[in-house]
């Protein structure tokens, strides 16, 4: 009997329900719903996500997602995470016309072309098809011309697969980048290192590079606060239901017994 409830269960998550919103937001209302969270359910149908039209924040990574059909009524969405799943057309994102960041690791986009959709979103300013910590990528990833191409479609954007390209800091990491690769290309000579005595590495090996380290833990601790998030949510609709059963019963109570002749 058990093992039969536990398959409707998964059942159920294979396509996402009223039901199924209602109970991991504790929200009667799905419009009410703004932030949600459906990380890896299995989830292969998006059903009547559409519904909640004031969602800003959705999590949706680890599933089994291919059509973000319903996705494209979702016009206040802000924050997208689609990571982990079989998604190759993401035409529908360009409905979402206040989207800023869009995780799309870990899926199966070919092509750069596929990404014109969202040169529309003029608020898009962070774009991840390729996460070296979890070690999520796309086909479109192995190109040696990716990054400089998306960067060209995307001038606007100030941060690429975690990386920021524009903005505070930006500048000044592209610069001593430069000028350690030049520094390494003048040591060289007929492919030969050059051998100097004298001289010293100025910056240790990797100095540079940015510790994706970082990234995994302040992933980890939004996932975390969305979880405290939920529960609270949950906590406070409880609370708010024993308030108004406690003042009816109340109210009741108050009421001057009345006694039929």
């Amino acid at each position: 009997m058990d093992c039969k409830r536990e398959k409707e269960q998964d059942a159920e998550c294979e396509k996402i329900t009223a039901v199924l919103l209602k109970s991991r937001t504790g929200e009667f209302d799905l419009e009410s719903i703004l932030f949600l969270k459906l990380r890896g359910l299995g989830v292969h149908e998006l059903g009547c996500i559409g519904e909640c039209v004031n969602l800003e924040r959705l999590d949706l990574s680890l599933n089994n997602v291919t059509n973000l059909g319903p996705l494209a009524s979702l016009r206040l969405l802000s924050v997208l995470n689609l990571s982990a799943n079989r998604i190759s057309n993401i035409e529908p994102l360009r409905s979402c016309e206040n989207l800023q960041n869009l995780n799309l690791a870990g899926n199966i986009i070919s092509s750069t072309d596929s990404l014109h959709c969202l040169l529309s979103l003029k608020k898009l300013e962070n774009i991840r098809l390729r996460d070296n910590t979890y070690n999520y990528s796309n086909p479109v990833c192995r190109s040696a011309s990716y990054r400089p191409v998306v960067l060209e479609m995307f001038p606007n954007i100030k941060v690429l697969d975690g990386e920021r390209v524009v903005g505070r800091g930006s500048e000044l990491y592209q610069l001593c980048k430069d000028i350690d690769e030049t520094i390494k290309a003048g040591s060289y000579k007929n492919g030969q290192l050059i051998e100097r005595p004298d001289c010293k590495p100025w910056v240790e090996e990797g100095y540079w590079e940015i510790k994706r380290s970082n990234n995994a833990i302040i992933e980890e601790a939004y996932k975390q606060f969305n979880d405290v998030l939920h529960e609270c949510r949950l906590l406070n609709n409880r609370a708010t239901h024993v308030i108004s059963q406690t003042e009816r019963s109340m109210s009741l109570k108050k009421q001057p017994k009345q006694y039929a002749i």
